[in-house]
């Protein structure tokens, strides 16, 4: 019996069988991206970088804090600021971010005082170059503007006001903040 089975070849047309069973009588488990399936990215997906835009100024909500910079396990985030003669704060001069670097842990927006940086959820995003994947000041705003006009509700980022924290232990900005 086992010679018969070494000569016919029996293991490999079960296996050939099972192949072709499989090929031509199960439905594939390949999406269809772009072109049919579209993904819709889970809630807290963190993606390209943005920093929010202050509704009243129209610039960036930072104050210059250096904490995203500190924190930032990758070191991709580079920050200058100035302080303003008149009332003594800090004011951001140049935000860069360079994403080739970033890991997307999501610790700058999570240590954020005021809710300024944000990854969202904008994930197809490519460059051929460095440089456009390079985000300065000008094109974290912009990112900001693109993502916030296609969404439907108000933003509302979960490390702006993490589960199980008591407000009290929150600073003041993400304590009273409803979204954007």
């Amino acid at each position: 019996m086992k010679l018969l089975e070494k000569i016919l070849l029996i293991e490999i047309w079960k296996g050939l069988l099972l192949t072709l069973k499989k090929l031509l009588l199960d439905k594939p488990v390949t999406i269809q991206y772009p072109e049919k399936d579209k993904v819709i990215p889970a809630p807290g997906f963190r993606g390209r970088h943005a920093l929010v835009r202050d509704p009243q100024s129209g610039d960036t909500l930072c104050i210059a804090c250096m904490r995203c910079a500190r924190v930032c396990p990758s070191q991709c985030i580079y920050i200058e600021y100035e302080i303003d003669a008149e009332t003594k704060k800090r004011k951001v001069k140049r935000y860069d971010i360079e994403a080739l670097r970033c890991v997307y842990c999501g610790y700058c927006e999570e240590v954020c005082p005021v809710n300024a940086v944000v990854l969202t959820e904008y994930f197809e995003y490519a460059g051929y170059s460095r440089d456009e994947v390079y985000f300065d000041k000008d094109r974290l705003l912009k990112n900001w503007d693109e993502f916030i006009a296609t969404q439907k509700r108000p933003y509302l980022n979960p490390f702006w006001k993490p589960r199980g924290l008591p407000e009290k232990y929150l600073p003041v900005r993400k304590r009273n903040f409803t979204g954007v």
